[in-house]
């Protein structure tokens, strides 16, 4: 079995021109409230998708099909939150007469990649009054940068250069330089003068004390925009793309498409990369508490005809896969692994090992998946995350077939994955968008 190359069958002007509007949405939504809030905003007037928003964190659109509402939903998730570096509650402090910030990283990260590279703090801090203040240092013309250190190859023979590379960069060790200017005082009582110096700065430029920390919900991420990769601009490269790039465009499909057939769901989940836990994570009683909404304003609410509904819906599970990449072929099976430039990637299944952790997709909705892009010109392929024994890796697939909905994962592949710069073809972000689209509006 081949699969076609995107390109030869795509018409480069459109590919070109949606992703544009693409990176705008990465290098803007770089947090998981961002990305609601972004959402939020450009849906505003229009009057076909009503939204669902859960705690500012995880967002659930829905908009209305032809047929009945007890054929069952059509659904579309994905997840908006990504591997960072987060700032601890009591984080500032000094040393060496440099004032440094506490962190602990989020999701699952190789530490060494993030490390003396320019970042931004962008996130959101409630006072103690109950008002709150929206955090973006860094990446706003004219601000400062951030970042973590690392030691001179001179002096890390003992330290690192030994050690496995897992180990090489500990994650105590990732401390943010935060500043270093004394504060101008003879007063001896003040010991921490950089600290001193810097949390003064930070109430008079961002109305931001010691304590706001507490309470602070405050990410560190990759400064800088979406950037267009490769001397024929082919490909897009930037910090978020799992997943914030299935969202999109199951967004952006649902705001498209002509026709509607079923009742569909847009649902953007938070907490994917730390296990879908929390209550706006998959594993939450979320999507049950939005589909019970929407149904009683059909009149449906009792739990019978809940279930029955769910146990006739299909869904996606819009995630990103690994693209091959040309310099580590050795971890993938060839034959089963997506490829960047060949379209939207289909897994049947994720998880590790023995189909461990994983939704495993029914044969006839692969067949129905199948049909619906192949009848839409989407360019598709099979994608498996690394050959069997390698690793491997879960997504929110599992937690929807869990309610009865039949599930498949389907996405864009990625290259450097969880890294702070990830890189997706744009003929594949299209396609994903097109596959999404087609999903919508099938029959």
């Amino acid at each position: 079995m081949e699969f076609k190359n995107a390109w030869k069958v795509s018409n480069v002007d459109e590919v070109f021109k949606y992703c544009e509007s693409y990176k705008e949405f990465l290098s803007e939504a770089k947090t998981e409230r961002e990305t609601v809030e972004y959402f939020l905003d450009h849906l505003k007037g229009n009057g076909d998708i009503k939204t669902y928003n859960f705690k500012g964190k995880s967002l659930v659109l829905h908009r209305k099909g032809k047929s009945d509402i007890r054929n069952g939903f059509r659904i579309l998730a994905a997840h908006i939150d990504a591997p960072r570096i987060d700032i601890k509650p009591n984080p500032v402090y000094e040393d060496t007469d440099l004032a440094l910030l506490e962190t602990h990283y989020y999701g699952g990260i190789k530490k060494y990649q993030w490390v003396t590279k320019p970042m931004a703090i962008r996130g959101l801090i409630v006072k103690k009054d109950g008002n709150s203040l929206k955090v973006n240092i860094g990446d706003v013309q004219g601000d400062p940068v951030f970042t973590f250190t690392d030691i001179l190859p001179h002096l890390a023979r003992n330290v690192q250069a030994t050690k496995n590379i897992s180990e090489a960069i500990q994650g105590e060790k990732l401390d943010l330089v935060f500043g270093h200017i004394p504060l101008k005082t003879e007063d001896e009582k003040i010991k921490e003068k950089v600290k001193t110096n810097i949390l003064a700065l930070l109430k008079e430029k961002y109305n931001i004390e010691e304590s706001d920390f507490l309470s602070a919900e405050l990410e560190i991420v990759p400064q800088g925009p979406a950037l267009d990769v490769g001397v024929d601009r082919s490909m897009v490269g930037g910090y978020g793309q799992d997943d914030r790039v299935c969202a999109y465009t199951a967004v952006t499909a649902l705001m498209d498409a002509t026709h509607v057939e079923k009742d569909t769901l847009v649902i953007l989940f938070d907490k994917e990369e730390t296990g879908s836990d929390g209550n706006t994570g998959a594993q939450s009683l979320l999507l049950e508490y939005a589909i019970s909404t929407i149904l009683r304003e059909y009149g449906i609410t009792d739990y019978t005809s809940i279930r029955e509904i769910l146990y006739k819906s299909e869904a996606i599970s819009g995630d990103v896969t690994a693209g091959v990449d040309p310099n580590w072929k050795e971890v993938h099976e060839l034959k089963n692994a997506a490829k960047l430039g060949y379209g939207i990637g289909i897994s049947k299944y994720t998880g590790s090992g023995g189909k461990y952790s994983t939704n495993d997709a029914h044969a006839e909705f692969v067949a129905k998946v199948i049909s619906i892009f192949e009848s839409n010109g989407v360019a598709w392929q099979v994608a498996e995350l690394g050959k069997v024994d390698e690793g491997g890796g879960g997504t929110v697939a599992k937690y929807l077939s869990k309610l009865g909905i039949d599930t498949i994962d389907a996405g864009t592949p990625l290259l450097s994955m969880h890294s702070p710069f990830e890189i997706a073809s744009k003929v594949d972000i299209y396609m994903t968008y097109k596959g999404y689209k087609a999903f919508i509006e099938a029959k």
